[in-house]
């Protein structure tokens, strides 16, 4: 029997759950397909990116090269933001009262914060598609199970396998559609998971860079002048 035949024979609580499954199976793989794109180039794009950064002559010259490499728009918002941190400056504001340092921290901090919900994006619905799927699944089996039997206790003729069989494997179809949901949002959220981990490391050490490169230099400490003898 088909998913359609099923549903055509089911009640209502069989019905919201077939549907309840087909919206979790369609969300979470429109969330793939999102993220697939996203990722297409996963740390590759990310470390070229960083490395044009570095063999550029000038934060304009970067931000120009990046856009070639930088598909994802990851680590573009960061050079953009301390370029435009550098050019439009102002003191009369109070994000412009800090120093130079300060300043660079809280672009990073807002751009790397940026990317990084990016990239998390969905994973949070591909964990609880993957984690209650099969258990919506196994809820509409064992519903159709109960209505199977209350059907064939109902009839006459006494209890046979055959009488038994059909409706039972016409239940359990929802727990396979369940496992059929469940199963390609748990491997995508584990794949994504370490594409999304190695990508934020490499952020991370990109915007420590970038900091230390462009904040206040630091201060070295006076010498003092040396010593003069006391007269005895």
């Amino acid at each position: 029997m088909s998913i359609l035949a099923l549903l055509a024979h089911g009640d209502a609580v069989s019905r919201s759950v077939a549907v309840l499954l087909l919206v979790m199976s369609v969300s979470s793989w429109v969330v793939i397909l999102w993220k697939a794109w996203l990722l297409r180039g996963g740390t590759r794009d990310v470390v070229r990116s960083i490395a044009a950064f570095w063999q550029s002559p000038s934060i304009g010259d970067a931000e120009l090269s990046l856009k070639a490499f930088d598909r994802a728009a990851l680590v573009l918002p960061a050079v953009s933001a301390v370029r435009n941190l550098a050019t439009h400056a102002d003191s009369a504001t109070l994000g412009g009262a800090v120093d130079r340092t300060q300043r660079v921290t809280r672009v990073l901090r807002d751009a790397l914060h940026a990317a990084l919900r990016r990239l998390q994006a969905g994973q949070i619905l591909l964990a609880t598609v993957g984690a209650t799927a099969p258990f919506v699944g196994l809820l509409g089996t064992v519903w159709g199970i109960y209505r199977a039997l209350v059907g064939i206790a109902g009839e006459t003729g006494g209890f046979t396998i055959d009488k038994v069989a059909g409706p039972v494997g016409e239940a359990l179809i929802m727990t396979a559609f369940g496992l059929a949901v469940a199963i390609p949002a748990v491997l995508a959220y584990n794949v994504f998971g370490r594409v999304v981990g190695r990508i934020e490391a490499e952020l991370e050490g990109f915007a420590h860079d970038l900091l230390g490169m462009l904040g206040e230099p630091v201060r070295r400490e006076i010498p003092l002048p040396p010593a003069r003898p006391m007269p005895a």
